[in-house]
């Protein structure tokens, strides 16, 4: 296939979106955003204003939708703009948690794997056997090759003054609580999912979750979660692929509002509210949660005939009633 669509200037840029019914108050400042932010990333806010028809129906009658290029009466170009800033707020904020939540997991598999070994991590033994010999990735190499070979080539990259004095003092061999300090959330999410059961659920117990394959599994999704914010990826109203799973109903409550609603499993207020849930766990006393909250509470408003909200997200209807207990 060739791609077709030329080069166009910002002003031929802002000339489409008026010509397609988007409403600009102020050009010079759509030309700046444009210049500063650019047209393609600004496209996945403006995108939800944008009409819809139907053109057909899936395999269980459902209408299958597709945009036009047109926008919906009374949109305006601020609205897209309201909401990238709105998005880029939000991902400020869980970035500051999901720091506390990655050191204190390297705290947590550090003591945990450490009090067995100085250098566990090096050491098949440590881990489930099912679970370090699963096969990964296109060479289909075992779990715990694969990962060794991604954690040494993290190790060897630092240049971190703690690493390279362990080395000059004692030897290259980085022992667990050193070379934990090394590793992003990725390496900690898949070491933790090759640990042996009775080590994961002492971890999971820690958080207030009874089952480890959940707790394992908010880990995978957490480190999903973690890499659009670092992306600066949009995030509001995404489809989740990488989705947790939920402990059986009465085992922590929040979870139940969750529970057999598969479009809201499916949206990222459901991270948020593992967030909320873990930084809770990690300092009974922070004020993080009521700070995301205060965020939330302020979505944007939108001058479109269209009614965009934190339902799009995935909130439950009646979240703010147990998100500050």
């Amino acid at each position: 296939m060739v791609y077709q669509r030329p080069w166009k200037s910002f002003h031929q840029q802002l000339d489409i979106l008026l010509q397609r019914g988007i409403q600009v108050s102020d050009e010079a400042a759509a030309l700046e955003h444009l210049e500063r932010v650019g047209y393609y990333r600004l496209s996945a806010y403006w995108y939800p204003f944008r009409v819809f028809k139907t053109i057909g129906h899936d395999k269980h009658h459902r209408p299958v939708n597709q945009a036009t290029d047109q926008f919906v009466p009374g949109t305006e170009f601020n609205d897209a703009i309201r909401l990238y800033l709105f998005d880029k707020k939000l991902r400020l904020h869980l970035t500051d948690a999901l720091e506390r939540v990655e050191v204190a997991l390297r705290v947590d598999i550090a003591y945990v794997l450490g009090e067995q070994d100085t250098f566990a991590h090096l050491k098949r033994e440590t881990f489930h056997k099912s679970f370090a010999r699963k096969p990964v990735g296109k060479e289909r190499k075992e779990a715990f090759v694969s990962w060794q070979g991604h954690a040494k080539r993290m190790e060897d990259r630092s240049k971190e003054d703690f690493v390279k004095h362990y080395r000059q003092k004692h030897s290259f061999r980085l022992p667990i609580w050193v070379a934990v300090e090394t590793w992003d959330f990725g390496t900690l999410s898949h070491l933790f999912a090759m640990m042996k059961v009775p080590d994961q659920k002492r971890i999971a117990h820690k958080y207030g979750v009874h089952d480890w394959q959940i707790f394992q599994s908010w880990l995978r999704s957490l480190n999903y979660l973690r890499n659009l914010c670092a992306h600066h990826s949009r995030l509001w109203n995404r489809n989740i692929i990488d989705q947790p799973k939920l402990p059986q109903k009465g085992s922590i409550i929040w979870c139940d509002a969750f529970h057999d609603q598969p479009q809201l499993i499916a949206r990222p207020f459901l991270l948020l509210s593992i967030l909320r849930h873990m930084t809770r766990a990690i300092c009974p006393n922070t004020h993080w949660h009521r700070r995301l909250q205060e965020h939330l509470v302020n979505f944007p408003a939108q001058h479109a005939e269209c009614s965009l909200s934190l339902a799009d997200m995935g909130a439950p209807r009646d979240w703010e009633g147990w998100w500050s207990e």
